[in-house]
């Protein structure tokens, strides 16, 4: 990753307290970045937040970058704008969202309006901006209307959702479309110093994630007390990938579209699009491959729990990334077992007494010095 590149480069994150949203803030804060994250109030569920940037606030001191924290609402429209003209970013990450398929059940209109919304008010925001700014917008690798099938979808294929999380993901595509097509460009309406895409990856793993209903946390969770790992849908096929993949596909999409503005044989068009961001296909296991493969790593066992799910889950889900190989020179770094190792390792390190902080910024390292 070139450090130059974000020297002081002026960073706005909505969603920086979650868990894809520490580590991104982490590694930028490394890279020399100035981030200005906007998210909800801190509360125990930003655990891994609070473990990182609040507890041990010490060691930000030991990095280039600066954090500017502001909490606030995607979903107040004044509130997010008064913010956004008041960090007049170069770089946008916009990752606030209701994450959880199983939560958009339960509240179907709170995750519409997060997603759909909350983005819709961000747009909102941007597209007047006056100088040079690239947003890089996040959805999922579930926007694709999925046809439970072993192959990958690729950026071009039809979006979709069954759940009200997919379905609403897919929608923000569609907005984020609109608004593209309508609003950024050379005409006497439109922003010619406004660039958007939108990133595309799921089923994230690593140290941090301390959600409910998240395969990883609960395993962690269970193994904490020396109790079976409950298993819900053993022969869910899913594309499992280290944090650290998708976040470097993120960092190298926003440093390209920032940058194709200033040269024009770039086709700034081919990068303000969509980009899947997943792992090989050889990191497509079910769930209790991955189960098994953790406890490799930490002693324990698991059990199968035959209770049918109230809700419904897509079985198998893969993506094609080659756009992003291509274009970007992006791939995923660490395989399905390496993938596995350092989530394991982080967790148990952790409980045993490690610091989050640190374990993190090893692997960030160690992540940036492996070559392709």
């Amino acid at each position: 990753m070139n450090n130059n590149f974000w020297q002081e480069k002026n960073v706005l994150i909505t969603g920086h307290t979650g868990f894809k949203g520490s580590w991104l803030t982490l590694w930028l804060l490394m890279l020399g970045a100035k981030v200005n994250g906007y998210s909800l109030e801190v509360n125990n569920e930003q655990k891994f937040y609070k473990d990182l940037f609040l507890e041990n606030n010490q060691n930000l001191k030991n990095l280039s970058g600066i954090l500017n924290h502001y909490e606030g609402d995607i979903n107040n429209l004044n509130s997010l704008k008064k913010f956004v003209e008041n960090v007049n970013p170069e770089i946008v990450f916009h990752l606030a969202a209701e994450p959880l398929v199983i939560n958009s059940y339960k509240d179907p209109l709170k995750t519409w309006n997060t997603n759909v919304l909350g983005s819709l008010n961000l747009l909102e925001c941007l597209k007047d901006i006056n100088n040079l700014c690239s947003a890089v917008f996040i959805t999922t690798d579930k926007v694709y209307k999925n046809k439970d099938w072993f192959y990958g979808y690729r950026e071009n294929d039809e979006l979709g959702g069954r759940d009200p999380y997919s379905a609403s993901k897919a929608a923000m595509e569609i907005a984020i479309s609109s608004y593209r097509e309508s609003f950024c460009g050379n005409n006497n309406y439109q922003n010619p110093n406004l660039l958007i895409a939108t990133a595309r990856a799921g089923n994230v793993i690593g140290g941090g994630d301390w959600a409910k209903d998240r395969l990883v946390p609960d395993i962690v969770r269970s193994l904490s007390l020396n109790k079976n790992v409950l298993l819900r849908n053993p022969k869910s096929i899913r594309p499992w990938q280290h944090v650290l993949d998708p976040l470097y596909g993120y960092l190298s999409l926003a440093k390209k579209l920032y940058e194709s503005q200033f040269n024009k044989k770039e086709n700034k068009k081919l990068y303000a699009s969509a980009f899947n961001f997943g792992p090989n296909i050889s990191s497509s296991k079910t769930v209790e491959e991955l189960v098994r493969k953790f406890l490799t790593f930490w002693d324990g066992g698991y059990e199968i729990d035959n209770c049918v799910s109230e809700y419904h889950e897509a079985n198998t889900l893969n993506l094609v990334s080659e756009k992003a190989t291509k274009y970007l020179g992006w791939r995923a770094k660490w395989d399905f077992e390496k993938t596995i190792k350092k989530t394991a390792d982080w967790y148990f390190e952790v409980n045993k007494g490690a610091c989050p902080f640190i374990k993190c910024l090893e692997n960030i390292r160690e992540y940036n010095n492996e070559a392709f």
